[in-house]
């Protein structure tokens, strides 16, 4: 039995990890203004990031078209996959796990999807292992449980500088309250369920970093995969400093955030991501 791996481009999957174990990503698209361009594929991180600096219009994301999907499952299927694992982002966030059904609707084949109630770099560790499984001769059953429990498991967590954009992107979700913030207040966001939660609040950036430090301390051998993702932050050393006595750096994936969470979360935001053990 073949299986493949189809996810979107809200993973914040390097290329190499991509090719290297034969994902497929559908990109999602970003508009500035009124110039729309498809993640990864007509727009590199590097440009988006250029683009939000020189742009006085805050970037707006959408869900690919379910077109998008259907053309990457016919592939696939051409190609001989017998089965189909189609891990995508937030439901609770974007409509895209929705666009991905409805470009499933009218395949006759084994297709399954899964909301993975992440993002960035936690559902970035549920597509490798996925396709590490597929890859290892793992049926869709056994994908699809293992993406299950991992995703009950993942946690992430995401220290911000603004709450503009989610804000006016219409993402704080249960977080609301903490636009009533004064501007000095740095605040904590917990999308472990999917959503976007208020998690705490620090005065200064450095001490919202060590909040991020000491979720990893108040778990310690307790948890795995963990990743840490960033836009463009400066201080990220800052950050890898202050975790390297609790966990081997070697260990630690290291990755920048794309345009798609980016966009939302807003400069300089840096993401924690990480499964408890079961």
């Amino acid at each position: 039995m073949t299986v493949r791996i189809v996810t979107d481009s809200a993973c914040d999957l390097s290329n190499d990890e991509v090719s290297s174990l034969g994902i497929d990503v559908v990109p999602l698209s970003i508009r500035f203004g009124e110039q729309q361009f498809l993640d990864r594929d007509e727009l590199s991180v590097e440009d988006f990031y250029s683009r939000m600096a020189a742009s006085d219009d805050l970037p707006q994301t959408a869900a690919p078209a379910p077109g998008a999907f259907e053309a990457v499952f016919r592939r696939r299927l051409d190609e001989g996959a017998d089965s189909i694992v189609c891990i995508n982002l937030s439901a609770g966030l974007s409509a895209t796990l929705q666009s991905a059904e409805t470009g499933a609707r009218d395949l006759n084949a084994d297709i399954r999807l899964i909301d993975s109630r992440s993002i960035t770099g936690g559902l970035g560790t549920m597509v490798l292992a996925a396709a590490r499984a597929a890859n290892t001769g793992a049926s869709a059953d056994e994908i699809v449980a293992l993406v299950e429990d991992l995703s009950a498991r993942t946690r992430v967590y995401g220290a911000i500088d603004t709450l503009e954009n989610l804000k006016k992107g219409g993402r704080i979700g249960n977080a609301q309250a903490l636009l009533g913030s004064v501007l000095s207040i740095k605040p904590l966001i917990d999308i472990s369920t999917g959503v976007v939660e208020e998690a705490g609040r620090q005065r200064t950036r450095r001490k919202s970093l060590g909040w991020l430090r000491d979720k990893v301390a108040e778990h310690g051998s307790a948890l795995s995969n963990l990743s840490v993702m960033h836009a463009q932050a400066d201080d990220i050393n800052v950050l890898l400093e202050m975790l390297a006595p609790l966990v081997d750096p070697a260990g630690t994936r290291v990755g920048v955030i794309g345009p798609v969470v980016a966009s939302h979360g807003g400069p300089g935001v840096i993401g924690m991501c990480f499964t408890l053990e079961s």
